[in-house]
């Protein structure tokens, strides 16, 4: 690798981080908008967004002129590739964080808010958890990490089952709590998506690291 490459390519790491960050903060915000109903997080959301979407283009213009500048081959192309990709997934983990931060303003106006605490204890702190692994284990190129995360999956996957299934049988019964609990839905199912996002990137980790395409593999 050249000199310039390897700058270049640092600086890119860097960058990466500094949008996680972003991220990291704007789904925090929005977990606490959910959990304490504070209207002022959900600003804090929005505002971050419009960051997160300028950081994004920056970082993809970044990447171009590095593929035009050096034309990197191997280790280097394919983790130029992945972080075109997990760049996307970043923003978009931003735009589920608004919405996650809408639907807790939403909840602030209704005045019947069943209690689903219970289910949802654990899930932001696993979300936030996969999130910042998942960006460790790509400025890290760290494989292990990246396939701890795949197995966390399951449990976020297994909390959004029994959340369903809840929430179906609380608005059978108490149809006053229809439209909140299905916003609580709205947001566990979110959270979710998080969770998928951060597992695409954890296996474009592999990719970069092995060379293997772990994505849809059983």
């Amino acid at each position: 690798m050249s000199l310039h490459l390897h700058r270049d390519l640092d600086k890119l790491k860097k960058e990466m981080l500094r949008l996680g960050n972003m991220v990291e903060l704007a789904i925090n915000n929005a977990f606490l908008a959910l959990n304490h109903r504070d209207s002022s997080y959900v600003e804090e959301v929005l505002t971050n967004e419009e960051q997160i979407n300028e950081m994004e283009v920056q970082i993809e213009e970044e990447c171009l002129k590095i593929l035009a500048l050096h034309q990197p081959v191997a280790v280097d192309l394919r983790f130029l590739v992945v972080v075109l990709k997990v760049n996307n997934d970043l923003e978009r983990m931003g735009d589920i964080a608004k919405n996650i931060a809408e639907r807790a303003k939403d909840l602030m106006e209704s005045e019947v808010i069943p209690d689903l605490s219970q289910p949802m204890q654990g899930l932001p702190d696993l979300v936030r958890t996969m999130v910042r692994s998942s960006l460790d284990s790509l400025v890290k190129l760290d494989d292990q990490l990246a396939r701890k995360i795949i197995e966390m999956d399951d449990q976020v996957d297994q909390i959004n089952r029994d959340m369903y299934a809840i929430v179906k049988s609380l608005v059978a019964e108490q149809p006053a709590v229809a439209g909140s609990a299905i916003n609580l839905l709205s947001c566990s199912r979110n959270m979710e998506r998080i969770g998928d996002l951060a597992t695409n990137i954890a296996e474009d980790v592999i990719f970069v690291v092995d060379g293997k395409v772990v994505r849809h593999a059983e």
